[in-house]
């Protein structure tokens, strides 16, 4: 009976990721969650607290006891309508939340996946100043900047602007920490496939929940079948939730598998597409400072 667990699973593509995930195979599904979840074992989790991060992990450390995690999928996310939050631990909040958490999570729980398992993360076309996303485009992926953004010299003084780089560059650093992750020799030699996905656009889902209300209207009309089915008839970037949670599922499950080197998947028209990230994405120096920066914040000796 394989083991996955989840974070994102309470909404949205999520949702949809685990309920194939938890009637496949009779697999055993721990999802994270701040509240309920439909389906699955359900688990507390903020993560906006490293502490309930680590106590998640803990639990699921207790949980298992030496049975292995097959798929370890990272999933939760949000966008703020700008960067004056701040968690509990003194972080900007869609960083700590898209990046931060799970990089503490990767760290506690990778050693726990089984040979040949799976880590996928989800991420966004957004991180590629290429994709023409219409965000605010990364200038970097330095997470002390990114954690403090007031530190920042580059932040935006438009509130939105400033948002949206903070997705954005969150989206960067997990690409960078997949691919920092994938070549880290303990998981080669195991066989842990690493990928970061990106969903494409997925209107009407619970990414929104935090913008202002005219926005979250527009998301949701254009998750609906009279805008969306003309939207995704002309951009190949724009997918349902049923064909991005499928996909996430299937990564998950192994029953889609990255050609040898990739570790980014983009789903476009509804299918896998396994083109190169950003330039940024590639840089192997900006990917290893980033896993070392983030050890500090989380709280890890290395």
């Amino acid at each position: 009976m394989p083991t996955i667990v989840m974070t994102g699973g309470s909404s949205g593509i999520g949702a949809t990721a685990a309920e194939k995930l938890a009637q496949s195979d009779d697999a055993r599904l721990l999802v994270g969650a701040r509240g309920t979840a439909p389906y699955g074992e359900v688990l507390p989790l903020d993560l906006t607290r490293l502490a309930s991060t680590r106590r998640f992990a803990s639990a699921v450390e207790d949980l298992l006891g030496e049975a292995p995690i097959d798929a370890l999928v990272l999933n939760a996310g949000g966008i703020g309508r700008d960067v004056a939050g701040r968690t509990e631990d003194g972080f900007e909040t869609t960083f700590a939340m898209n990046h931060l958490a799970h990089y503490l999570l990767l760290r506690r729980l990778v050693p726990r996946v089984a040979e040949d398992g799976a880590v996928v993360i989800t991420t966004s076309g957004s991180h590629d100043p290429a994709t023409g996303a219409g965000l605010e485009a990364p200038r970097h992926a330095d997470a002390v900047l990114l954690a403090h953004p007031d530190r920042d010299p580059g932040t935006h003084d438009r509130a939105r602007k400033a948002a949206e780089h903070a997705y954005t560059a969150s989206k960067l650093c997990v690409v960078l920490t997949v691919r920092a992750l994938s070549v880290l020799a303990d998981v080669r030699q195991r066989r842990v496939t690493a990928v970061a996905f990106c969903p494409g656009q997925v209107f009407g889902t619970g990414l929104a929940r935090s913008l202002p209300l005219p926005m979250r209207a527009a998301w949701s009309a254009l998750g609906g079948p009279v805008l969306g089915r003309p939207l995704r008839a002309v951009n190949a970037t724009h997918n349902t939730r049923e064909a991005a949670g499928d996909a996430l599922a299937d990564l998950a499950l192994g029953r889609t598998r990255p050609p040898a080197g990739r570790t980014y998947a983009a789903l476009r028209r509804g299918r896998i597409t396994w083109p190169e990230p950003s330039v940024r994405a590639r840089d192997a120096a900006t990917g290893a400072a980033l896993w070392a920066d983030s050890a500090l914040l989380a709280g890890l000796t290395s």
